[in-house]
C-alpha cells in the first residue's frame, strides 16, 4: 500500500498534537512545490485523501508548525520560540513503498522518522 502516514504525538504532555498545522512540499524538478497543507486531526493523524496516492520518486519535505501549535494550546513560550517551524526533508526512492512519519515533539525538541509500514 503505497503513500504517506503522517502521525503527530505532543510528548511534553502526553497527548496527540490535534491542530498541528503541517504542509507537505514535494521537489521533483529542484524547488519545492506544494502538495497539501493541512491539520493533525483528533487521532493524531493528517488526513488528506492525496496522502494515500502513489508518489513519484523524488525529494519531499513535510513543515511541522510546532511554534504555533504550542502557543494555540497556551503553553508558555518565549517570544522567539526555540522551536516555530520544523522541516523534515525525506526522499521515496520506491514510489511503491508505505512511508510512514512518526513526529514526536515537545517545544523544545523533536524527533522523526520512518516508522514502520
Amino acid at each position: 500500500m503505497p503513500g504517506i502516514f503522517i502521525h503527530v504525538v505532543d510528548v511534553s504532555r502526553g497527548i496527540v498534537a490535534a491542530g498541528m498545522r503541517v504542509e507537505l512540499w514535494a521537489s521533483l524538478d529542484g524547488g519545492f512545490d506544494p502538495v497539501l497543507d493541512g491539520e493533525i486531526n483528533a487521532k493524531g493523524h493528517l488526513v488528506h485523501p492525496v496522502l494515500s496516492k502513489t508518489f513519484q520518486a523524488g525529494r519531499y519535505r513535510a513543515v511541522f508548525h510546532v511554534g504555533d501549535y504550542y502557543r494555540g494550546c497556551g503553553v508558555a513560550t518565549a517570544a522567539i520560540p526555540f522551536l516555530d517551524v520544523v522541516n523534515f526533508d525525506f526522499g521515496i526512492a520506491d514510489p511503491e513503498q508505505h512511508f510512514h512519519l512518526p513526529f514526536k515533539c515537545t517545544p523544545w525538541g523533536y524527533s522523526c522518522f520512518r516508522g514502520g509500514a
